[in-house]
């Protein structure tokens, strides 16, 4: 059990049943069908409706507007316990429900909320976010997709990859250069010249899934520019933050599952007449395991305390984001070597979330660009 104080995990009663709701909803159905989806590598499109049904899709959206009005806190409750019976799912629900529905609830206008809200908030539609490019991923202003105007349209035309949804998704945020400046956009998949490419295979993460966008003279009209022409950055950072404590969240949620997984087998497996719970060398990587956990919840939870639509916190974020990416990957490391050959085989999962943990290194930001934010914002005068 944690040790943080419960104030700090669920700050209202609402925190506390949506932690209930949803630990429920994921030990059960979405612990089901993880490894099916993890094998096949494909998105269980129809359980990410389900999440829609059981209002997880808007937590960071205002009541008013049909979301749950929670905070950032409550998006980490949501990722964590998703992350510990399906790290892959989760990350299709956050490129839905952070890089989609956040992202374009907070850019948008009225007319926009009430066009696409309904249909991204159900699970009716998928949502994605296309930023990252074949040769610009963490330089985002090195991007080459460009847009022009033509008449009551714009015209966008370069390449997006590495997009989570993509195959599935039927409407896209979208970053492209307007005369040099980074401007957003709504990209529904039926628009003219727009495509996307073949699923990606890759490492981890298998049940989500991502592809190339392509755009080839994308026809996009007027009304689906996303906040103003060159606001591009102002609508990347306000979301960046949430976006990256969802991924330290997904972060505490594998390594969580992977010191639970440990722990019970070290307590069952006998060696030389003994649990291996008894040997020195199994104690050392639970009890280094269980401190980075500790260690994970206090700081994700303490840095989504102070971040909202009018809070910002980028130096907290990149530090979580930074820490727990790591950690994760070393407490599922962890978590093979108690296990031996069980770890290494696909039966007890955990060679699932090593895989899975991998990733939050690299998406979202890599650890690289996260020490380059944090020494920057700690040494500038």
């Amino acid at each position: 059990m944690p040790s943080l104080p419960d104030r700090l995990l669920h700050p209202t009663d609402e925190h506390s049943m949506l932690r209930d709701t949803v630990r429920q909803w994921a030990r059960t159905d979405v612990e089901r069908q993880a490894m099916e989806h993890d094998q096949a590598g494909t998105l269980n499109v129809a359980l990410l409706h389900k999440a829609g049904e059981l209002g997880l899709l808007g937590v960071t959206i205002p009541e008013a507007d049909g979301g749950a009005g929670l905070d950032a806190v409550a998006s980490v409750i949501v990722h964590e316990e998703l992350a510990y019976a399906d790290p892959g799912f989760t990350l299709a629900y956050l490129a839905h429900a952070l890089l989609f529905v956040n992202n374009f609830y907070y850019a948008g206008n009225p007319a926009q909320r009430a066009r696409y809200l309904p249909r991204v908030l159900s699970g009716e539609t998928v949502g994605a976010m296309g930023m990252t490019e074949p040769s610009a991923g963490t330089d985002v202003l090195g991007m080459g997709t460009v847009a022009r105007r033509d008449g009551d349209h714009y015209v966008l035309d370069g390449r997006k990859t590495f997009i989570t949804n993509a195959p599935e998704a039927g409407v896209f945020v979208v970053y492209a250069k307007l005369d040099g400046r980074l401007t957003t956009f709504i990209v529904e998949r039926g628009f003219p010249g727009f495509s996307t490419g073949a699923k990606i295979d890759k490492l981890g993460m298998r049940a989500s899934t991502m592809a190339e966008l392509i755009f080839d003279g994308c026809r996009v009209p007027q009304a689906n520019l996303l906040g103003t022409e060159g606001g591009g950055i102002t609508n990347m950072m306000r979301n960046l933050e949430i976006e990256r404590l969802g991924l330290a969240a997904m972060s505490l949620g594998i390594a969580q599952r992977c010191l639970d997984a440990m722990t019970r087998y070290a307590v069952e497996r006998q060696t030389f007449g003994k649990p291996i719970a008894e040997h020195g060398q199994i104690q050392r990587y639970i009890g280094e395991s269980f401190a980075r956990v500790e260690a994970m919840r206090a700081l994700v939870y303490g840095v989504a305390a102070t971040v909202g639509p009018q809070h910002r916190n980028r130096l907290g974020t990149d530090a979580a984001k930074l820490f727990c990416s790591t950690a994760a990957k070393e407490v599922a490391d962890h978590a093979i070597q108690v296990l031996g050959g069980y770890g290494y085989c696909a039966e007890y999962r955990v060679e699932q979330f090593w895989r899975d943990a991998k990733l939050n290194e690299i998406g979202g930001g890599t650890i690289e660009a996260h020490q380059k934010n944090i020494t920057r914002d700690l040494t500038r005068a």
